[in-house]
C-alpha cells in the first residue's frame, strides 16, 4: 500500500468528508486530523486519524499540506477564518456548494492557495464525479496533490472557468437525487400496475443499477444505448413518446437544471 499522502486536515466529517477520508485511507493515508464536534465524527478516528471538536485543540505542531473544507456553507464565515494560519503552506480544497474562491479567500486571506471542487455523493463508493478549478496561487505541486485527493473518490475534471461550478452543482452535484427520483417513480408506477411491492422495489432498483453498469461498460453514448433498447413500434417506443410529448420530459428537466443553477449562483457569496 502506498503511504506517501502528506498530512491532511479535514474540516467537517459529514457524509462527503467521511467519504473522502475513506478514499484517502485506501490511498495510504498516514496522518490526518478531522475537525468536527459531532458525536458521529468520533467514529472516524483510527490509525493515523485523530478527531478533534474544534480548531483550538488541533495539536500545535501539526502542519498539514492540504486543508479540506467540508463544512456547511452557512457555517463557513464563522468557522473558517482561523484556518488562515495555514495559508502560504497548505493548499485549501473547498467542497462547499456555492462558495466562490473569492468568498473563501476573504475568509482565509489573500495568500491562500485555493482549489474549489464540486464532488457528488457516489464518492461514498468511489464512483463520484468531481469538477475542480484551481486558484491563482495554487502551485503545480499543490494541484497534483489536489488531483490525487479528489481522484480517490472517483473521476475528476478540471476547468479554468469557475462560473461552470454553478451548472456543475445543478447537474452532477444534484444528479444522484434525480436518478433516485427516477427509481422512486418507476417503483410507484410498478405498484400502480399491480406488481407486488417487493418485486416493484427490486425491479426498479436493479434496472437503474444495471443500466448504469451497461453505460459504464459501453463505448457508446447514452443516446445510442437508448435507441438500441427502443424497438420500432414496441412498448418502449410508446412510453418514450409519452415522456417526450410536447418536449415534456426534456423541457421539465432543462427547467429543473436552470432552477438549480440559479440557486447555486444565489448562494455564491
Amino acid at each position: 500500500m502506498m503511504t506517501d499522502l502528506p498530512p491532511i486536515l479535514l474540516v467537517g466529517g459529514g457524509k462527503m468528508g467521511s467519504a473522502m477520508l475513506a478514499g484517502w485511507r485506501e490511498q495510504g493515508l498516514a496522518s490526518a486530523i478531522v475537525v468536527d464536534p459531532s458525536a458521529q465524527a468520533a467514529g472516524l478516528a483510527g490509525p493515523g486519524v485523530v478527531v478533534v471538536p474544534s480548531f483550538g485543540v488541533i495539536p500545535a505542531g501539526f502542519t498539514p499540506e492540504a486543508v479540506v473544507l467540508a463544512v456547511k456553507p452557512q457555517m463557513a464565515a464563522e468557522a473558517l477564518p482561523a484556518y488562515g494560519r495555514f495559508a502560504g503552506r497548505a493548499v485549501f480544497i473547498s467542497i462547499m456548494a456555492g462558495k466562490t474562491m473569492r468568498a473563501v479567500e476573504h475568509m482565509l486571506g489573500t495568500k491562500a492557495s485555493i482549489i474549489r471542487a464540486m464532488p457528488n455523493t457516489p464518492a461514498a463508493v468511489r464512483q463520484g464525479f468531481t469538477v475542480a478549478v484551481a486558484g491563482a496561487h495554487v502551485s503545480a505541486t499543490q494541484r497534483k496533490l489536489g488531483e490525487r485527493l479528489l481522484s480517490a473518490i472517483g473521476q475528476i475534471a478540471w476547468t479554468d472557468d469557475e462560473a461552470l461550478l454553478d451548472p456543475v452543482t445543478a447537474i452532477s452535484g444534484g444528479g444522484p437525487a434525480y436518478v433516485f427520483l427516477l427509481t422512486e417513480l418507476m417503483e410507484q408506477a410498478a405498484l400502480a400496475q399491480g406488481i407486488p411491492p417487493a418485486m416493484a422495489r427490486a425491479m426498479a432498483r436493479q434496472t437503474v443499477i444495471g443500466s448504469g453498469a451497461l453505460l459504464a461498460a459501453s463505448s457508446e453514448d447514452a443516446a445510442a444505448l437508448r435507441i438500441a433498447v427502443t424497438s420500432p413500434g414496441g412498448t418502449t417506443e410508446r412510453a418514450l413518446a409519452v415522456l417526450r410529448d410536447d418536449n415534456a420530459w426534456p423541457k421539465s428537466f432543462a427547467e429543473a437544471i436552470t432552477a438549480a443553477t440559479e440557486r447555486s449562483r444565489e448562494l455564491s457569496d
